[in-house]
C-alpha cells in the first residue's frame, strides 16, 4: 500500500510540474496582452480556491490582521512576478522567459541570507556566478530579445522575493489560506495598479477564446497544481521534490519547441547555456537535500 501511495505521489508530482511548465505555452497561445492575462488568471484562480476551501470544504479563511497584511504584500510580488513573466513571453518567446528563471538561484543566494539572517552560502554564490555567465552568453547571442530578457530578469527577481518572504510566514496559517490570500491580494493590487496607469479599460477587450483558455489556465494550471503540491509534501522526499521542480523549464522549453516550431528555435549557445544553468541548479538542490537528510537514504 505504501509503495502504491509513493508511485501515485511521484506521478502526481511530475504531472503538476508538467502543468506549471505548460503555463508558459498557454501564455503564448492566449492572444491578449500580459496585463489582461494575469488579471483574469488571478481573479479566476482566487475564485476557484475560495469555492474549494470555503464552500466545498467549509474551511475558515480567517487570519490575524498582521498576517493578512503580510500576505497582501507577498501577493503583490506574486502578481508582478506573473505579469513580468507573461510580458517576457509576449515580447520574446517561451524559451527566453523560462531560461531567465534560472537567475532566481542567484537572487536567492543574496536575498535569503539577508531576510533570514544567516551566513552566505559560498556554493550558492558560485552557482550564481555560473548562471550570470550563462545568461551573459545568451544575451550576446540573442540580443534581439533584449526586452524579453530584461523582463525575464525582473520575473526571476520578483519571484525570488515572493518565495523568500513566503518562507518567513510558513506555518503561521494553513497552506490553503496562504495560497488563497496571496493570489487574491495579487489580483487586487494589480487591479489598483491598472486603474492608476489607465490600463484597466483593456480588461474588457478579450475574446471568448482567450477567456476560455484563461479559465483553463486559472483552474487546471494554477489552482489545482498549487493545491496538489501542498498535499504531496507528506509523501515526497526533499531530494525528489527539488529534482522534479527544477525540470519545469525543461518541460516548458521542449514543449515550446515542438508546439511553436521555428519561433522557438534558438542559437546553439542558448541551449548549451540553458543546460549548464539547469544542471548546476539541480545539482545544488540535490546536494542540499542530501545534506539536509544527513545519513538517511533518499529515494527518487
Amino acid at each position: 500500500m505504501e509503495a502504491a501511495y509513493k508511485n501515485s505521489a511521484l506521478f502526481r508530482l511530475h504531472l503538476i510540474v508538467f502543468l506549471w511548465g505548460f503555463t508558459a505555452i498557454l501564455g503564448k497561445l492566449i492572444e491578449t496582452n500580459a496585463q489582461v492575462l494575469v488579471f483574469y488568471r488571478m481573479f479566476f484562480a482566487s475564485l476557484f480556491l475560495f469555492l474549494f476551501f470555503r464552500v466545498f470544504k467549509g474551511q475558515s479563511l480567517r487570519v490575524p490582521r498582521r498576517l493578512l497584511l503580510q500576505l497582501i504584500m507577498i501577493g503583490g510580488f506574486m502578481g508582478f512576478h506573473w505579469l513580468f513573466f507573461f510580458h517576457s513571453i509576449k515580447v520574446s518567446n517561451v524559451s527566453i522567459a523560462l531560461s531567465c528563471l534560472s537567475l532566481s538561484t542567484l537572487f536567492t543566494s543574496i536575498l535569503e541570507p539577508v531576510i533570514f539572517k544567516r551566513k552566505i552560502d559560498i556554493s550558492e554564490v558560485i552557482i550564481g556566478i555560473v548562471i550570470v555567465i550563462c545568461m551573459t552568453l545568451i544575451f550576446k547571442t540573442e540580443l534581439h530579445y533584449k526586452e524579453g530578457i530584461f523582463f525575464g530578469v525582473l520575473t526571476a527577481l520578483f519571484g525570488t522575493i515572493f518565495q523568500v518572504f513566503n518562507g518567513k510566514i510558513y506555518g503561521k496559517t494553513s497552506s490553503g489560506n496562504i495560497i488563497f490570500y496571496e493570489i487574491f491580494a495579487g489580483f487586487l493590487i494589480l487591479s489598483i495598479f491598472y486603474i492608476f496607469t489607465g490600463q484597466i479599460s483593456q480588461v474588457g477587450e478579450i475574446s471568448y477564446r482567450d477567456l476560455a483558455l484563461l479559465i483553463l489556465l486559472a483552474g487546471v494550471f494554477t489552482a489545482y497544481p498549487m493545491l496538489e503540491s501542498v498535499s504531496l509534501m507528506k509523501y515526497i522526499s526533499p531530494f525528489t521534490l527539488v529534482l522534479t521542480i527544477n525540470l519545469e523549464p525543461v518541460y516548458g522549453i521542449i514543449l515550446a519547441f515542438f508546439i511553436f516550431g521555428e519561433s522557438e528555435q534558438m542559437n546553439p549557445v542558448f541551449y548549451i547555456a540553458s543546460v549548464i544553468m539547469i544542471g548546476v541548479i539541480i545539482a545544488n538542490g540535490v546536494w542540499k537535500a542530501r545534506r539536509t537528510a544527513g545519513t538517511k537514504k533518499l529515494d527518487i
